[in-house]
């Protein structure tokens, strides 16, 4: 009897370590696996998308990419780069963190040759852990040329990874900031059979815009992650969105990248749609028959928004965060760089309109 009872506590004690290590697994496998690309610092969504999935446990962030942006001082992706990590090392106060890198500073000049960086080599190589059944998602929220120079340099990655962008206007027009910052990348991933799940402009205006007054409620008091986006989200509103010289803080301005985050975190419903083909000019013609996208056309923007203030708050309450007020020096000096070269970029448009 003895014996009996020793054997059955040893097979429970067993099976009790079989299901920790089981449940463990599932855990780890239960994360899903990230690899974002970013033009963070040409807006202030970037930089709300970055602090959402780096303070996020359902996300297994392999790595991030800087992307380029015309409105950003030469060399672009390098610029975005030093932003990241300022926000990365400094704002998150990440000693240990996902890698990375520096992606290309310019977008395609062919369709078949790729722009090739330590980025897009990492794409490649980490996607190669990944197939069919089980895909590493490819988040792109600024120019795609890394991800279509990963898909030139390697056109089977197409079966192990997704791509899940923020771009075009709607399913109907390709007239969108971060698709006219690289045509031919976008024109190779429409082309390929990568599966694509996209956030246009027109679905993030309804459901990701937010006032001033709404902004600062949301944010402004939670921590000094929250401090730091309501001061990015501040810095952007009165240099690009609130009317000069009136007193009107009634125009909303939108957190749009955050929107392929909402996706993967199911607060977004999509429909399939057919594939279309882009055309130099940003128009959409029909595609490659029977190959389709997936468009976002709803986010649960109560459920997305209060999920984003857990998450920053629970990071905050297992990391030292040292508070700090305004921009790093360096930072401070990246800013200042950007706004000259905005200034020097509308000076010139306006000295083209007056020669007509």
């Amino acid at each position: 009897m003895i014996y009996a009872r020793l054997e059955t506590a040893s097979m429970l004690a067993f099976a009790i370590r079989c299901w920790l290590v089981f449940s463990t697994a599932s855990l780890a496998w239960s994360k899903i696996p990230v690899l974002l690309s970013t033009d963070i610092g040409n807006e202030v969504d970037d930089q709300w998308a970055v602090a959402y999935l780096l303070t996020n446990p359902d996300f297994d962030v392999l790595a991030i990419v800087s992307a380029h942006a015309p409105s950003l001082p030469d060399p672009s992706a390098h610029y975005t780069f030093e932003i990241l990590k300022e926000a990365v090392e400094v704002r998150l106060a990440m000693s240990t963190h996902p890698p990375l890198f520096e992606g290309s500073s310019q977008p395609l000049a062919e369709r078949t040759l790729p722009r090739m960086n330590a980025g897009v080599d990492y794409i490649v190589q980490a996607s190669k852990k990944f197939d069919s059944r089980n895909r590493l998602s490819v988040l792109t929220i600024g120019a795609a040329t890394d991800v279509a120079s990963a898909i030139i340099a390697d056109p089977e990655i197409a079966d192990r990874i997704r791509v899940v962008a923020m771009a075009f206007t709607n399913s109907k027009s390709g007239n969108e900031y971060n698709v006219e910052n690289d045509v031919k990348a976008w024109q190779v991933l429409l082309d390929s059979h990568v599966p694509l799940i996209i956030g246009s402009g027109d679905v993030c205006r309804n459901y990701l815009s937010l006032t001033f007054d709404e902004a600062k409620k949301l944010i402004a008091s939670e921590g000094t992650v929250g401090a730091w986006l309501w001061e990015e989200y501040k810095q952007w509103y009165f240099r690009h969105v609130k009317p000069l010289r009136r007193d009107d803080f009634s125009k909303p301005w939108i957190i749009w990248d955050i929107i392929t985050l909402a996706y993967l975190e199911g607060m977004a419903t999509a429909e399939s749609l057919p594939r279309p083909r882009l055309n130099a000019d940003l128009s959409l013609s029909q595609g490659t028959p029977g190959e389709t996208v997936q468009w976002i056309t709803r986010v649960d923007s109560t459920r997305l928004w209060s999920d984003f203030i857990k998450k920053l708050n629970d990071y905050q309450r297992t990391h030292a965060i040292p508070r700090r007020l305004g921009l790093p020096a360096a930072a401070q000096g990246l800013v200042e760089l950007h706004d000259r070269h905005q200034f020097v970029q509308a000076d010139l448009r306006e000295r083209k309109l007056s020669l007509k």
